[in-house]
């Protein structure tokens, strides 16, 4: 590596941080940003769905003390990949927080083979169908 040039992972995930710069929900600002060989294939933030209200501007919908009125990062780079119809079977996703297990139930019917997080957040069920779906867990604040 060249002195002063960041590796490809701290680059994605640096990328994935000003991702996140755009998230609508202030309880937690998420980004996602889909690779595959070095090049960037989606991108994604925790927001409202498309033309409704933020939780910025109109509140937070909150469940179990989680607000549900956002769509996580990495549906959303999921979501944007679908509708610009980008393929990204064998690819890794870099996100600044863990995801729930919902999200990692997208991430591994999308075929996406590698998760690399910023911080690991609440959900501890991933690391078990992790192992079991083949999908490796890169926990880059370490």
């Amino acid at each position: 590596m060249t002195a002063g040039r960041v590796n490809w992972e701290d680059y994605f995930m640096n990328i994935a941080k000003e991702v996140a710069s755009r998230s609508t929900c202030n309880r937690k600002h998420v980004g996602a940003v889909i690779v595959r060989n070095k090049t960037i294939l989606a991108t994604g933030y925790n927001g409202s769905i498309s033309g409704l209200g933020h939780c910025d501007e109109d509140g937070h919908d909150m469940v179990n003390g989680h607000c549900v009125r956002t769509i996580h990062a990495e549906a959303n780079a999921i979501v944007q990949s679908a509708r610009n119809g980008v393929g990204i079977d064998e690819s890794e996703i870099y996100v600044t927080a863990s995801p729930c297990y919902d999200c990692f139930k997208l991430i591994a019917n999308a075929g996406i083979k590698k998760v690399f997080f910023g911080e690991f957040y609440r959900d501890e069920r991933i690391n078990k169908f992790a192992k079991s779906a083949k999908i490796e867990l890169i926990d880059l604040s370490k």
